[in-house]
């Protein structure tokens, strides 16, 4: 079975080829229900249709870029008149909505210099480029320009999952076969007793679909939920004067948007002013040459991203007025791609169904035999009558239910189950799924690839330390501006100053509530707040010089430069970055009076201590320099040495509170945590010890001397490689590929910034992070860790292991109850010539294993348990040697009891009387049901003995259970019309809940059964399994 399913139902869990998708899809045959069985599959037909569009749409904006002039002419030929309708008129607006978005989707520069440029685009939709728009007028603007949104498809009511659980092909029979029934009863035993069995097959068949619908449904409205969860972005914008972060679908017309690196472009809009501002247009165009955005080239697109630089953005066109909104209609009608499990459960349901038409037909086939024989024996061959045609077209409404219950069309769909529910209870532990295959790979992950910053420590920075002047200073905010101004001079402490307000991307803004905030990430906001704690104006030395280009921050060059124009001529940069990058850069230093001196190597020296010392103490560590230059030539760049050295500052980020057990927690589950960071080594080193990751005989490196090695010496150190510091994107991306290929780990990597995209999306699991992260990272992400903890991964982790288990009980379960009600049926069928079981018992034993035993067993909360065992790996059997023992162990159980009732219950009951035979069949039905009650519970773990532990704490499946059995006594008890049973003596009941519970025992009997085969050598017995669970390990 394994080698069919490898070949014919493997797929990957990321980016799966469309040759792997469209093989399963061609294997998959005997499938009741396409439309329910496929619901959650990715349309390729569609999807095909959407990448058509979005090339079709490349193609026409690359050819409106190489052929502008010809546009611009042809245009100019033919000007299309806007006039101003009185809607927008009234308003106050002096410019429609549809002439706005096509001057920027055109990039007409010329239609922009007729409105008067970014100001005339702004004074004609009535918004100041400094304030911003007014809150009051927010819901005008959006009734004459619209809401940035995109059309979407409306969510599918109940009553369209109701519709698709009726057409399963067996159900449609078996209403067909009921009312053919009903038609013939009545003819021949009249009104209302020729009804019974017919009605009973319609009850039960709209039991099964509501329950059915209503189980698709909640589904889908979670996934809707996450859907909505996943498109949240919020974006920082400017209204009424002040900065706030807004939801990118209350943007309007008019809004000035500031963009950063990483940030998605929100909607179409025109550049007002920034720095080195690089945008990706690749999503639109399809080139991956980024564009250079400003006053000369203005345009910017929704849907792009910030590649480098930041800037300001007045908003013109917003929703489905920009292409992006109109081509994201498209793109979302594909779906997304099923995962692994749901392709080999497939494959499962596939191999089973062939299995099981193979037998109703057999069962069918031999029933009819005999009762021809049977006829022919009477010599009655030729004499038919409707009881005959009634009986003829029970047993094919029997072969029909056996279909209905032999085709496990639930096993694909309980994947579904299973995931939406750790999906739903993931994010309520702040963890946003992005594609339900990540949710399976995290249980296989064996290696964690972290970030320090914010992941493993709180990114909450403060400034402790400064080292100026050769003098090191430990700072205290409440007291620093003293403790500096009696040691250094007032030119050496505006010099310090000046590098730290001049040289910043963040901004130090008022809040509504008249509140000093300071927009920017953690070592930016640190620098500030101790710039501010040393009592000087942000605003006037911020501004007292004209900047003139700013090279931002990027984790590649690890630094970030300044130039300004000064007030009385030349010009100043400012640099600050990585401290022993930075110190290199410098020839020179300030003394105490502020005064420039040469760098001597002995100083050098003392300042690389200086630097490690301070790294050793887990201190974040910076240089801040300048260099003044007279040079006019060359003011597109700044400059690339000798600079001379201002301070070196240590900054504090705690480590979170509980990683230490966290990353505790990933060890014993065999998991291994690496920390790549671009910190410092010595602070790399330090935190890596302080959480548990760097051990003895654990290796730390840096990022060039790893990238330095040749691919064979980089096999021979990653299994000891613990932390790497001073890391490129390009070394994270390097060791993941090199784990991933060389060491067949399943990785998952953790990143923020635009440059861990390719390192994300190499990994087997992408983890973006939902504070710091960019937007570009999370895109690439499949799963979005929202408080940035590194606690929290674990927590996927676990929740992946769960849903792999959770998968295997509930196929462990059903497959015993497939085997089990088609070996009795078809055994009965060759030997007495009757079926035990009717077709409305049937339908509801398939209730109980399908829905209803996904919602019990797929729903199981994780326990501490799973983490305390090795991760699952690739390419594993999914039904393992422990499934196959639990399964042919009950089944034989199973098929014992009920055969010894079959062939011998009524000697053994001692029944006699005429009603014998149905007493004894509702009681093989009865104890064939509690055997299913009490295997469900024995599902609940494979191989430890104690199945009850814990199962109060999950309310899904006592409700379950308590369902099933309740409905069980109602059937027997009270629809013994509809179903064909008889009520129980309660010493009737009694047994068949022992037979039942008799399976706890045969479990038991089972799990002391060695079967699966020890991955570690040294943990094998003599005879080459594992060695069993004692004690508490047992239980």
């Amino acid at each position: 079975m394994e080698e069919y399913l490898r070949k014919n139902f493997d797929v990957e869990a990321k980016r799966p080829s469309e040759e792997a998708l469209r093989r399963w899809r061609s294997a998959v045959s005997v499938v009741k229900n396409p439309r329910r069985r496929f619901r959650m599959v990715a349309d390729l037909a569609k999807r095909a249709e959407a990448e058509k569009k979005r090339r079709k749409s490349q193609e026409l904006r690359v050819a409106l870029y190489v052929q502008k002039a010809a546009l611009h002419f042809i245009e100019a030929c033919n000007v299309v008149e806007h006039k101003l309708s009185e809607e927008v008129s009234q308003a106050g607006f002096a410019i429609e909505p549809d002439e706005l978005a096509s001057i920027v989707r055109a990039h007409d520069i010329k239609g922009l210099e007729q409105h008067g440029g970014v100001e005339g685009f702004a004074g004609k939709v009535r918004v100041s480029v400094d304030d911003g728009v007014s809150s009051g007028k927010i819901p005008l603007r959006q009734k004459i320009y619209g809401f940035n949104r995109y059309v979407e498809k409306p969510p599918r009511t109940f009553w369209k999952f109701v519709w698709d659980a009726l057409q399963d092909l067996t159900l449609i029979i078996l209403m067909v076969c009921a009312v053919v029934s009903i038609g013939v009863g009545i003819a021949t035993e009249g009104w209302p007793k020729g009804t019974y069995d017919g009605l009973g097959i319609i009850l039960s068949i709209f039991l099964v679909v509501m329950v059915t619908a209503i189980s698709d449904y909640k589904q889908s409205l979670q996934f809707n939920d996450l859907d909505k969860e996943k498109k949240k972005i919020f974006i920082q914008v400017t209204r009424e004067g002040s900065r706030q972060k807004v939801s990118i679908y209350d943007l309007v017309v008019g809004d000035i948007v500031h963009l950063s690196i990483g940030d998605q472009v929100p909607a179409d809009g025109v550049f007002i002013s920034g720095y080195s501002l690089s945008i990706d247009e690749s999503s639109l165009t399809g080139e991956s040459e980024p564009v250079n955005v400003n006053k000369d080239r203005p345009f910017l697109l929704s849907g792009t991203k910030v590649q480098d630089g930041s800037g300001k953005m007045l908003v013109t066109s917003v929703g489905m007025r920009t292409e992006w909104g109109r081509l994201m209609v498209t793109l979302s009608e594909g779906g997304e791609d099923e995962t692994p499990l749901q392709v080999k459960l497939n494959g499962v349901a596939t191999i089973i169904g062939k299995i099981g038409l193979a037998f109703a037909v057999l069962t069918f086939l031999v029933l009819t035999a005999r009762f021809l024989v049977e006829k022919a024996l009477r010599n009655e061959i030729k004499d038919w009558s409707s009881s005959d045609a009634l009986k003829l077209l029970d047993y094919f409404a029997i072969a029909v239910t056996i279909i209905v219950v032999a085709v496990p069309e639930g096993l694909p769909l309980a994947v579904t189950l299973s995931l939406a529910f750790a999906m739903k209870k993931l994010m309520n532990d702040k963890a946003l799924v992005r594609h339900l295959s990540a949710c399976e790979t995290m249980g296989s992950a064996n290696c964690i690839c972290t970030d320090k910053t914010g992941t493993l420590t709180t990114n909450h920075m403060v400034v402790t330390k400064l080292w100026i002047c050769e003098q090191t200073k430990v700072i205290n905010n409440n007291d620093s501006e003293d403790v500096l101004k009696s040691s250094i001079s007032e030119r050496l402490l505006s010099i310090l100053l000046q590098s730290i307000f001049q040289n910043t991307c963040s901004e130090v803004v008022k809040g509504k509530d008249g509140k000093t905030n300071i927009l920017g990430s953690p070592t930016e906001t640190a620098l500030l707040e101790f710039g501010l704690h040393l009592g000087r104006d942000y605003n006037v030395l911020r501004w007292e010089s004209k900047i003139v280009k700013v090279e931002p921050f990027n984790s590649v060059k690890k630094k970030m430069s300044v130039l300004v124009a000064l007030p009385d001529g030349g010009y100043r940069a400012y640099c600050k970055g990585a401290s022993e990058i930075i110190l290199k850069m410098c020839g020179k230093i300030v003394n105490v009076n502020g005064e420039t001196v040469p760098l001597p190597e002995e100083q050098r020296e003392k300042i690389t201590n200086v630097i490690n010392g301070f790294a050793c103490e887990s201190l974040r560590t910076l240089c801040m320099a300048f260099k003044d230059t007279k040079d006019t030539s060359n003011v597109d760049s700044t400059p690339d040495d000798d600079y001379t050295l201002v301070a070196v500052i240590g900054i504090k980020d705690p480590v979170r509170p509980g990683v230490k057990e966290a990353v505790k927690t990933c060890l014993a589950a065999g998991i291994t945590v690496r920390m790549v960071t671009g910190d410092n080594i010595n602070t790399a080193k330090a935190i890596a010890k302080e959480c548990g990751i760097l051990t003895d005989d654990g290796l730390a490196i840096e990022g060039q001397e790893f990238r330095n090695k040749s691919p064979q010496e980089m096999k021979e150190i990653i299994p000891k490689l613990q932390v790497m510091a001073r890391s490129l994107p390009l070394d994270k991306h390097t060791l993941v590929t090199q784990l991933r290929n060389s060491s067949k780990e399943v990785v998952a990597v953790t990143g923020d910034g635009t440059n861990d995209a390719p390192a994300l999306h190499e990994s087997d699991i992408g983890l973006a992070m939902g504070i710091a992260g960019t937007e570009v990272a999370k895109e690439n992400a499949d799963v979005i860790i929202l408080d940035d903890n590194f606690a929290t991964i674990v927590n996927v982790v676990r929740w992946g292991r769960a849903v792999y288990i959770n998968i295997q009980k509930f196929v462990q379960f059903q497959l015993t109850v497939n085997i089990v009600a088609l070996m009795i049926n078809f055994a009965s069928a060759c030997i007495s010539g009757s079926a035990p079981l009717t077709a409305v018992q049937l339908l509801w034993v398939n209730m109980i294993m399908d829905t209803l035993g996904a919602l019990a067993l797929a729903t199981e909360p994780p326990n501490d348990g799973l983490m305390s065992r090795p991760s699952i790996g690739r390419n594993v059997n999914f039904i393992s040697r422990t499934m196959w023992r639990n399964i042919i162990g009950q089944s034989i159980y199973q098929l014992t009891v009920l055969a010894v009732l079959e062939f011998d219950g009524k000697r053994l009951l001692k029944l006699t009387g005429s009603d014998a035979t149905s007493i004894l069949n509702t009681f093989i039905f009865n104890s064939f049901v509690f055997c299913q009650v009490f295997n469900e519970i024995n599902s609940r773990d494979m191989q430890k003995i104690n199945v009850f532990q814990g199962i109060f704490h999950n309310w899904i499946f006592i409700a379950v259970m308590v369902a099933t059995v309740t409905f069980q006594i109602i059937i027997v008890e009270f629809l013994g019309t509809f179903a064909s049973t008889v009520p129980l003596s309660w010493e009737l009941w009694l047994a068949s809940i022992l037979i039942g519970s008799v399976s706890l025992l045969v479990a038991v009997v089972l799990k002391c059964i060695p079967v699966e085969q020890a991955k570690n050598a040294t943990a094998k017995h003599h005879d080459g399994y594992d060695a069993l669970p004692s004690g508490p390990d047992l239980a």
